[in-house]
């Protein structure tokens, strides 16, 4: 690799809002659906979601951690919903929508220690030479980690939503909503703002 490929920043994005929002999009069709009387049928349609999104690049052999890991996920609640009494469920019942939040963030923070899970939508549209660059590197290890603790931070709210019933309404949906939308709108800022200081 040549230091001026090392030093330049990437001519394109490094990540692509699109691939990475129809990823998130089943989780969140199923942090929206799921309630304690709904969580079957948002597990089920989230599934749907997953398979569908995700079909086209599973046909071109492109596997994304993130749709992976969902259509798992929710196959594996879709099952146990079908399959166990719903006495044995009530915690499933209670505490669905941090499960997820929480897989979602462990899902991104573990991917910092190999490959940042953003970076593999980033690859699709940036050449190949700039895959290994510092400046991609950066960019994505900041994207994966700020949507991972995004994650976190939700998962504590839905949590909370559940302990202090009387902000449910603030827990479970005001603040899951600011967090994501601050998100996307770092994602889609910060790589041409990092981008600017690399000289």
């Amino acid at each position: 690799m040549t230091r001026q490929t090392e030093t330049k920043a990437p001519p394109e994005k490094p990540a692509g809002m699109g691939g990475v929002f129809f990823s998130f999009a089943p989780w969140i069709v199923f942090g929206v659906v799921a309630s304690p009387s709904t969580w079957e049928y948002a597990a089920l349609a989230a599934l749907v979601a997953a398979i569908v999104l995700s079909g086209k690049d599973v046909a071109r052999h492109r596997f994304y951690l993130l749709d992976m890991v969902g259509i798992v996920f929710f196959a594996v609640i879709t099952v146990l919903a079908l399959a166990l009494d719903r006495s044995r469920l009530l915690w499933l019942e209670t505490y669905a929508q941090v499960v997820s939040s929480g897989v979602v963030a462990v899902v991104a923070l573990a991917s910092l220690l190999k490959d940042p899970f953003t970076a593999q939508y980033a690859r699709r549209q940036t050449p190949r030479e700039w895959w290994d660059s510092p400046v991609f590197l950066h960019v994505n290890r900041v994207l994966t980690a700020a949507w991972g603790v995004v994650f976190v931070l939700i998962t504590v709210s839905t949590w909370l939503a559940v302990r202090v019933p009387s902000l449910d309404d603030w827990l479970d949906w005001v603040v899951p909503v600011v967090l994501l939308v601050a998100v996307v709108k770092f994602t889609e800022r910060y790589p041409e703002a990092y981008k600017a200081r690399v000289p």
